[in-house]
């Protein structure tokens, strides 16, 4: 993938939910919300503060996030439906 987010933005992938509830019904693909949880595909290098200095991301690639429903912008890249965030955006870090 030939995309790197500028600044304090990050690239998320979602990741898809189970298809089951634990009681084992199917959940219908018309009835599923979006997850909010994905894993990082790229980062920026940081925001800067006024004086210039870099303030260093707190994800990196391959973490696993939490993130609001309705945050980020969702892209096309090769063929995969991505989203494009402000780190601030990102809620937590799934350990």
């Amino acid at each position: 993938m030939a995309f790197k987010p500028l600044h304090d933005r990050v690239l998320v992938r979602r990741v898809e939910s189970d298809e089951k509830t634990k009681g084992g019904l199917i959940i219908p693909e018309s009835a599923k919300e979006k997850p909010a949880e994905g894993e990082i595909v790229a980062c920026g290098e940081g925001a800067r503060k006024d004086s210039g200095e870099l303030i260093a991301m707190a994800v990196k690639q391959g973490d696993k996030v939490l993130f609001g429903k309705w945050s980020g912008t969702e892209v096309t890249i090769d063929g995969e439906e991505l989203l494009i965030m402000k780190e601030s955006d990102i809620l937590g870090i799934i350990a």
